[in-house]
C-alpha cells in the first residue's frame, strides 16, 4: 500500500458522505457534503493520497430561495452517457425537509474548470407514481453491461418515516427508463437504531458479482454499513436477484475510537488495490444537533477479499 495514505483515521477533515472517483486517465476526484450544506466542492489529484491536500474548488452554490436552497447533500461525480454529471440532494429554505434529487451536467471535458449546467430534479419514468414525491436523497449510479442504474434512498410511510433503497434503469443522465423497484428496507434491529434507515448506496464489482453497500440507523455511534449482492448477469430490477447480509459489514469500533462509519464510496489506489472511502466520527457523544455537528471525517480503509466477497475490517490496514 502507498505509505502516504492514512487508514482508519481522519484523512480529510469535516467532509461527510465522501465520494472518490478515479477517471480513465488516472486522475482522482473528491467531493463530499460540507458542514454548511450550501455548496458542491471538487478536488482533483494525480494520486489518491494527493486529494488530502489538493485545492478545493466550489463548482456550484445553493440558490437563495426555492428548490436547491438548503441542505445540499451527498454529491457524487460520475462520467456517464458521455458527459460529467453530479448527482446530489437539496431542500428549500422555506421547506428544509423537502429534499429531492438533482443533477448538474458539465458542458466540457474538464469537470474542475468547465461550466456546469443545472438539469433540475431527476426525472422519474412517466409511469412511476411514487419516485421523488417524498424525501429522496443519496443517489448513486453504476453500470452493468450496456445499462446504467440509479439507486437512491426515499422515505415512505406515516408517523415514523422509513428510509428505503430503490433502483431503476436510466434512460440518460437525468431520466429514468423504468419505474422504481424496492431493493431493501430496514428489516433488522441494527438498521432501526434511532431511525429506521437504509441510505447511502455504493457499488463495487468483482468476478461477475455486484456488491452494493449502504448505511443504516441514525448518524451517531449506531451508524453502520450493510451489503447486498447480485450476479452481474441477473435481472437487477428483480428484488430476488439481490441477497442481503444478515449482519452489518462494518460498524463502530470503540477500542479504536471510530464511531458511526458509513456513507461510503469505493476507489482503487495507483496499484489497482480496492479502497473503501467512508466517513466516521472520532467522538462517541455528539455535541448539539447531530445534523449540524461538523465532525464527520473522511477516512480510508484497504479492502480484502475472501470467498469472493469484500471484507471490511479495521484490521485490514
Amino acid at each position: 500500500m502507498d505509505n502516504k495514505l492514512t487508514f482508519n483515521k481522519p484523512w480529510i477533515m469535516q467532509r461527510a458522505d465522501p465520494y472518490v472517483y478515479r477517471h480513465t486517465d488516472g486522475s482522482y476526484y473528491f467531493t463530499a457534503s460540507v458542514p454548511a450544506y450550501d455548496r458542491i466542492i471538487l478536488r482533483r489529484s494525480d494520486t489518491l493520497a494527493g486529494l488530502a491536500e489538493a485545492e478545493e474548488k466550489t463548482l456550484w452554490h445553493c440558490h437563495e430561495k426555492g428548490p436547491m436552497s438548503k441542505h445540499i447533500w451527498a454529491p457524487e461525480l460520475h462520467h456517464v452517457f458521455g458527459k460529467w454529471h453530479i448527482y446530489y440532494a437539496g431542500g428549500e429554505i422555506d421547506d428544509p425537509w423537502k429534499i429531492r434529487p438533482y443533477v448538474l451536467r458539465c458542458e466540457g471535458d474538464d469537470p474542475l474548470n468547465d461550466t456546469w449546467t443545472e438539469l433540475g430534479m431527476m426525472n422519474a419514468h412517466e409511469a412511476d407514481e411514487f419516485s421523488f414525491r417524498a424525501f429522496s436523497l443519496d443517489a448513486t449510479v453504476f453500470q452493468c453491461g450496456d445499462a446504467h442504474y440509479y439507486v437512491w434512498a426515499e422515505k415512505v410511510g406515516v408517523g415514523r418515516q422509513i428510509s428505503n433503497l430503490y433502483i431503476a434503469r436510466m434512460k440518460d443522465g437525468n431520466h429514468l427508463d423504468t419505474v422504481q423497484v424496492l431493493l431493501t428496507t430496514p428489516d433488522y434491529d441494527w438498521e432501526r437504531r434511532g431511525f429506521w434507515v437504509n441510505e447511502g448506496p455504493a457499488v463495487i464489482k468483482r468476478d461477475g458479482k455486484i456488491y452494493l453497500t449502504y448505511s443504516a440507523s441514525d448518524t451517531g455511534v449506531n451508524y453502520c454499513m450493510g451489503m447486498l449482492t447480485a450476479d452481474e448477469g441477473s435481472d437487477l430490477l428483480d428484488p430476488l436477484s439481490w441477497k442481503k447480509e444478515r449482519h452489518p459489514v462494518l460498524g463502530t469500533d470503540w477500542d479504536r475510537g471510530i464511531y458511526g462509519p458509513g456513507h461510503n464510496s469505493f476507489t482503487t489506489d495507483e496499484d489497482g488495490k480496492d479502497i473503501l472511502v467512508f466517513h466516521a466520527r472520532t467522538e462517541p457523544e455528539i455535541e448539539g444537533d447531530p445534523l449540524y455537528n461538523p465532525n464527520r471525517h473522511t477516512m480510508l480503509q484497504p479492502i480484502c477479499w475472501a470467498d469472493g466477497k469484500p471484507v471490511f475490517s479495521y484490521d485490514n490496514a
